[in-house]
């Protein structure tokens, strides 16, 4: 039965294969299951809640992927989304969180209007690809900054920012660093997630020690006193509509939807491309019925309490051990819901543990700049604007406005007019009051 449905034999796989895969998918993308609750619950949300909403977001999304679109790609909260959502929507622009997840509904809601019209194609097909990979390492390098700064490596001083100096935080964070950039080397399975655990532990010792002999006031980690409790919904439906439906909420679902069409389009492109995933025109397969689950997780999160959900790249790490179609995708889904039980375990681990990672994935998005022609002054230029200013501003919105709108007068003042189609002019005119929006 699985063989006829998923059509396992016709695109040269077998059912052990994708198996291995699907775990493989989830072991690469199982840290979103801690790092999306520690960066979303700095917005005042509830821990549990956000987990809660993570693991049944990527669980049903990446299931879905499998059983509509047969295709092995796994999703979840997108990174760099979470840290918009957290960082410039709700403690840069003052948004209530409530509102946020409404702007995240009305976002995937816009997501299936453009989907079923096949305009989201269009938009994506307009933007210059030199802006897409900058965006994505502009969004890495925003991550690193965030993880360099939670735990006090870098700080604001004299200069714009500054060594934090030496500390017990500041040492375990590099140490953290170190572990976990050995691991991902090594190409170890599952590196990320298990380097939060070794940090973790390293954490509660460090901690027991300190407070043992007095060099530390308060412990930066400690053991729970229990693992598992039952799941808590405590964030669905909790969104705010008309809130996100105000005029000031252009900008951020401006945002909000250029941002994860990037990384949804950017993934299928490239897994695709890996896994041999194309029709005779060079397109992947099932595009459509993947946008269109691509659209209704980002749906589901804002129903359930999470930032947008996206599809994640590590699917290629399952598509690499020889995942072929929606199986793959469905094991990664399944291998997701234990961990709702883990909350108390999860909500315990340390910022000294998480941050690394933030660091790494940030190492994992920069790679994208291999891709811009350097060289090429007219599309150089426009990609170094958006990928600088992102961290710079500490804005993901301020980023990808400014560089389209220097892609723009870049090529028309220098006379290279046909780059610039009808739709790059639309998404320059919604850049514009998306920048006065910004400002006010």
């Amino acid at each position: 039965m699985l063989e006829t449905y998923f059509e396992i034999k016709k695109r040269g796989s077998d059912i052990k294969t994708e198996i291995i895969a699907g775990i493989t998918t989830f072991l690469t993308m199982s840290y979103i299951i801690v790092v999306n609750p520690m960066i979303l619950k700095k917005t005042g949300m509830d821990f549990e809640g956000i987990l809660f909403a993570t693991v049944l977001v990527s669980s049903i999304s990446s299931i879905l992927m499998g059983l509509y679109a047969n295709l092995p790609y796994a999703l979840a909260p997108g990174m760099g989304i979470n840290a918009f959502f957290t960082f410039t929507l709700v403690a840069g622009m003052g948004v209530s969180w409530q509102t946020g997840l409404g702007a995240v509904f009305i976002s995937g809601l816009i997501f299936i209007l453009l989907t079923i019209t096949k305009i989201r194609g269009m938009i994506v097909d307009s933007v210059p690809e030199c802006l897409r990979y900058a965006v994505a390492a502009g969004i890495g390098l925003f991550l690193a900054l965030i993880g360099f700064a939670e735990v006090g490596f870098i700080k604001t001083g004299a200069t714009i920012v500054k060594f934090g100096g030496f500390n017990v935080k500041t040492l375990l964070f590099y140490t953290g660093l170190i572990i976990t950039s050995i691991l991902v080397t090594k190409g170890m399975k599952g590196a990320l997630l298990l380097s939060i655990f070794i940090n973790s532990i390293i954490a509660i010792l460090v901690s027991a020690i300190g407070l043992k002999f007095k060099l530390l006031d308060q412990p930066i980690a400690q053991i729970p006193t229990r693992i598992f409790s039952s799941p808590k919904p405590t964030l669905f439906f909790k969104f705010d509509l008309t809130g996100a439906l105000k005029l000031g909420m252009i900008a951020p679902l401006f945002t909000l939807l250029f941002t994860d069409m990037f990384d949804s389009i950017s993934t299928f492109l490239g897994v695709a491309q890996a896994g041999g995933l194309i029709d005779k025109k060079g397109q992947p397969i099932n595009v459509d019925k993947a946008l269109m689950v691509d659209a209704l997780a980002t749906t589901f999160s804002g129903v359930f309490g999470t930032s947008s959900a996206t599809t994640y790249i590590e699917s290629a790490s399952g598509v690499k051990e020889g995942g072929r179609t929606g199986l793959t995708a469905v094991v990664a889904g399944l291998l997701f819901l234990p961990f709702m039980f883990l909350s108390p375990l999860l909500s315990l681990i340390p910022v000294v543990a998480t941050s690394p990672v933030l660091v790494i994935v940030g190492v994992f998005m920069a790679q994208t700049l291999r891709n811009i022609d350097w060289l090429k002054m007219d599309e150089a230029i426009p990609a170094f604007v958006a990928f600088i200013l992102i961290p710079l501003t500490y804005s993901i919105s301020q980023g990808i406005v400014w560089g389209f709108l220097t892609y723009t007068f870049v090529k028309i003042f220098t006379g290279k007019t046909k780059d610039i189609t009808f739709i790059l002019i639309i998404i320059d005119i919604f850049a514009i009051v998306a920048l006065m929006l910004l400002e006010t």
